[in-house]
């Protein structure tokens, strides 16, 4: 568990980042340390955002000069698009969620496949697509990009049914619109298919959205693990990608805001 001490000068000391990549970091990875401690950490060190929040929370990491880079929409991650029967009442949220969204400058919302339960993947794409069409019109009017998450279903998020790549874009080729994306999860996929640095180069038009963690464990992003995130950071920039990637790793220590720090430094190429 993170601690949530922070000194106050811990969090100002920062060198100036590059800038080619905007970085923000998820908030569910820092348990029960303040949303506002966070925040000022995270500003410290030059991110630009604090993201997977609710409507409740963004005019908080506003308050710190902040974005939402990736608010939540309707959940949860199990019952998603792929099951005709949950498309209602996720379009309901969807609805209520977008025009916030919007209005409180946010670009993109994160939405899920579900779990297969037997599906196969062709029925998945089609009864994602057949939900998700029926909101991108308004995704689309009020300027909000959707993006389905990526998620490894072999350790994590068992029977996810968005578990690799190439379901992912034949996803977004069956909606058909510029505000249905992906997020590519740079952890999830590492342990589904690998060979990262390709699949962005070869998928990049179709990704509006990363996120970080560490292989194995999910931890820091640096030399313990066997990712090499500088090299990958490069070919997200090499792309002309200019959406986010956000931290979304567990810090194994106490010293949360060292561990953040580090990987900002690591990514900021």
């Amino acid at each position: 568990m993170a601690s949530n001490a922070l000194g106050a000068n811990e969090a100002e000391t920062a060198s100036p980042l590059k800038g080619r990549l905007k970085q923000s970091v998820c908030k569910w990875c820092y348990g029960d340390v303040p949303l506002e401690t966070l925040a000022h950490a995270a500003r410290g060190m030059g991110l630009l955002g604090v993201e997977l929040l609710g409507p409740e929370d963004w005019p908080i990491v506003k308050q710190y000069g902040l974005t939402c880079p990736m608010a939540n929409g309707p959940g949860p991650i199990e019952h998603g698009w792929n099951e005709p029967k949950n498309h209602d009442g996720l379009i309901q949220r969807s609805e209520e969620l977008l025009p916030k969204v919007a209005e409180a400058g946010l670009p993109n919302m994160i939405v899920f496949s579900g779990n297969r339960r037997g599906m196969n993947d062709r029925d998945g794409i089609k009864n994602c697509a057949r939900g998700l069409k029926r909101i991108v019109s308004l995704a689309e009017s009020v300027g909000v990009t959707v993006c389905m998450e990526l998620l490894n279903s072999r350790l994590n998020h068992k029977d996810y049914q968005c578990d690799r790549t190439a379901w992912g874009v034949s996803l977004v080729d069956e909606v058909g619109s510029d505000r249905f994306r992906l997020l590519y999860d740079i952890y999830h996929m590492q342990i589904m298919e690998g060979n990262i640095c390709q699949t962005i180069l070869d998928n990049y038009k179709y990704i509006a959205h990363y996120h970080t963690g560490g292989v194995p464990g999910r931890h820091e992003i640096n030399e313990t693990q066997e990712l090499n995130y500088r090299r990958i950071c490069e070919v997200i920039v090499e792309t002309g990608f200019e959406g986010f990637l956000a931290q979304e790793f567990v810090p194994a220590g106490r010293d949360f805001v060292g561990a953040l720090r580090e990987a900002v430094q690591i990514c900021d190429v």
